[in-house]
């Protein structure tokens, strides 16, 4: 991604912003792919405070990341939700004078927040519900990455950009003595080696099958590699069915019993980290673990793939109901997931490279 140059033909800086904020209230894949944008804002302007709004569920991902100030949680379908909700936020961030504002979230709700602020400048995409709202709307490159989609957003401010950024997380030494209690008292301490399956994501369809998770489980362990399974409390059931089908000691769940930041930290000491096209895919790269990825009724084409360097997508190419939606669905359309079912235990196992 190239920075536009000043008069001498390099890269040049407009303005100088005092205080920036960034908003973000999408979904914990959308918010962890920002942070490469946030990163190289805070490389450029590293005494303007830089603060962002997010939604609850993802807030506890930014913590005590460097480039960030304040994380300004907006509940917006809870108690913040409805006018009043909205208003009490507007007149919060009002309150900070910002005076750059970036929105790579697309809705009108975050558009009118950022118009309600006034500041000198506001950037957003130009397939925003709001993109009139902005004072510069940046083409929306459906061909790129999320990544580099996000860092276009600072083209208005002529800031060279490393296409190469990728997310980092910042557990804490709390988070790290969590994790290492769990891996303790689970026994996880004595094995060599430790696998991360995630096998939970909220669209059936973008979900490669329990069973087939649990045949790769069976396989992969051993008395060297202990097999972990990572997810949230709405993922517990799976993980635990999983873990069940798998009849190996060797296998364990972590499922529910580790914040967002603690399972990053897992994920760290993961060797390998088998997803769907999911959250932890994001916080794998985050972490520096490399990724294998399933994709059913997704593309990597959308711009979410891992960009790790050991990275590896698994996906079935030719056919042509794929993709069938931007996000995944409850079932397949044409009730038959080849997408899913032609990827074989073996061929995942394959890619895990095990001794």
């Amino acid at each position: 991604m190239e920075a536009c140059p000043g008069p001498d033909g390099s890269p040049r800086v407009t303005d100088s912003y005092k205080k920036i904020l960034v908003i973000q209230t999408a979904f914990i894949g959308d918010a962890i792919l920002t942070l490469p944008l946030m990163q190289v804002l805070k490389s450029h302007y590293p005494n303007s405070p830089l603060d962002v709004v997010v939604v609850p569920r993802t807030a506890d991902l930014f913590a005590h990341h460097p480039a960030l100030s304040n994380i300004i949680q907006y509940d917006k379908r809870g108690i913040d939700k409805g006018v009043m909700g909205f208003w009490r936020l507007r007149n919060r961030l009002r309150a900070e004078h910002y005076d750059l504002i970036i929105v790579p979230h697309r809705s009108l709700r975050s558009a009118l927040l950022t118009w309600s602020l006034k500041p000198a400048m506001s950037i957003g995409f130009d397939n925003s519900e709001g993109r009139k709202l902005f004072k510069k709307a940046v083409h929306y490159d459906a061909s790129s990455h999320e990544i580099e989609r996000n860092c276009s957003l600072l083209g208005p401010l002529n800031l060279p950009v490393h296409s190469t950024e990728l997310p980092r997380l910042y557990p804490s030494s709390d988070d790290r003595q969590v994790v290492q209690t769990v891996i303790t008292e689970t026994g996880m301490i004595r094995y060599k080696n430790i696998i991360g399956l995630a096998p939970g994501t909220i669209w059936n369809t973008k979900r490669w099958p329990a069973e087939r998770f649990a045949l790769v489980c069976s396989q992969a362990a051993s008395e060297r590699t202990a097999v972990v399974l990572l997810g949230g409390k709405e993922d517990e059931a799976l993980c635990r069915e999983i873990t069940a089908a798998a009849h190996s000691f060797h296998v364990f769940s972590v499922a529910g019993r580790l914040n967002l930041l603690q399972s990053a930290e897992m994920i760290r000491r993961c060797s390998v980290v088998l997803t769907n096209d999911s959250a932890p895919m994001h916080m794998a790269v985050a972490m520096q673990t490399p990724v294998i990825a399933i994709f059913g009724a997704t593309i990597p084409g959308f711009g979410f793939a891992p960009r790790g360097p050991h990275d590896i997508v698994l996906e079935t190419n030719g056919l042509p109901c794929r993709p069938c939606s931007i996000h995944g669905g409850n079932r397949c359309p044409i009730k038959t997931f080849d997408c899913m079912l032609s990827i074989t235990p073996e061929a995942v196992l394959k890619k895990l490279n095990l001794p």
